[in-house]
């Protein structure tokens, strides 16, 4: 894939007015989320779940690429058709997670590092003989008291830049996933300042390394207080201060921004989207990317719910993940409201 032909993928993701379905939980992720439903921990019911994802009717609709899993890229339907064949015919594009998850990062209790670059040239060629277009890496970044260190900010934003490079080296779009994490007691300000400063470290060390912004697409929380904190700011307060801070950090270069989920549940998480694309509509507002989403359990969880695992349920399951996806997608318009929650 040419400089030309990654920037027009990058577009074609973020810019056609839709968002992106993380569908990448690891093996371990998954079956945890199926335990907590009584749902069977096996290859086949992963299987099952994802095949029930992408034959969702109407998904294209709102969502322009789905994020796979090693595992997922290469499972098919029960009547044997790819997953890769069934998003690319429907114009869904197919991604990769590529990561190998997060590990204790040597003399830092508490903090982790993303590992994955061992071998990832060849495993980058794979995939993209496999139909993959984009792929994603997600650093771990935790405050707490007395982190992130600079360390560890620095380390993932370095594994995050070279993970970039080798994407575009193979013609993939990278997705850069720096989340600092919304577990724990910490407030709004203390979110706004360590995004602030893993954000300027990720696009110092995306430069050193020579990636062209136009081809990338930023996966980045919002700016949001601990789950814990007991001031929890409203959902304009949020918008606000996230789109402040992302208009003193990342360069106009940039593809587009899709945001994390990171927990929040699907209601408010499309709520704080539409704010911030309210805001990105007024009149003083001169944004150079577009705000889109590339939620997981935002758009799986009330789905997964109702699945529980039993083939008469698939439908309504396939009915509530379009009714997640379209929330998002009137999010991205700024015509999201509570009222939808009740159709």
């Amino acid at each position: 894939m040419t400089t030309p032909e990654l920037i027009e993928t990058a577009r074609q993701l973020v810019g056609a007015g839709k968002g992106l379905l993380a569908m990448d939980e690891s093996n371990p992720t998954c079956n945890k989320r199926f335990a907590a439903h009584g749902i069977a921990q096996t290859e086949e019911a992963r299987r099952t779940w994802r095949e029930i994802i992408v034959t969702t009717p109407g998904l294209a609709g709102s969502i322009s690429g789905a994020i796979l899993y090693d595992e997922t890229i290469r499972q098919q339907t029960k009547d044997g058709t790819s997953f890769v064949k069934i998003l690319t015919e429907v114009g869904i594009v197919p991604g990769i997670k590529v990561d190998t998850g997060a590990k204790d990062l040597a003399g830092r209790p508490g903090e982790k590092i993303t590992e994955g670059l061992d071998g990832l040239r060849d495993r980058l060629k794979e995939y993209a003989g496999m139909g993959a277009r984009f792929a994603k890496w997600r650093a771990v970044i935790t405050p707490g008291d007395g982190m992130p260190s600079r360390g560890c900010i620095e380390a993932n934003a370095q594994a995050l830049a070279r993970y970039a490079a080798l994407c575009q080296e193979a013609g993939l779009v990278p997705i850069v996933e720096p989340e600092v994490l919304m577990a724990g007691g910490h407030t709004l300000e203390r979110s706004h300042e360590v995004t602030e400063e893993t954000l300027h470290s990720v696009f110092n060390h995306l430069f050193i390394q020579g990636v062209i912004l136009e081809g990338v697409i930023l996966k980045p929380n919002m700016v949001l207080p601990g789950l814990s904190s007991p001031k929890q700011e409203s959902v304009d307060e949020v918008a606000a201060a996230t789109v402040e801070l992302l208009l003193r950090t990342v360069p106009a270069a940039v593809a587009g921004i899709a945001f994390l989920s990171g927990g929040q549940s699907a209601e408010l998480a499309s709520a704080r989207l539409n704010a911030m694309n309210v805001l990105a509509r007024s009149p003083a507002s001169h944004l150079p990317w577009p705000l889109v989403f590339s939620f997981a359990r935002a758009i799986q969880q009330p789905a997964l719910e109702i699945w529980q695992g039993k083939q008469d349920h698939v439908a309504a399951a396939q009915d509530a993940l379009r009714h997640r996806a379209h929330s998002n997608h009137a999010a991205l318009q700024g015509k999201y409201s509570e009222a939808m929650e009740r159709t």
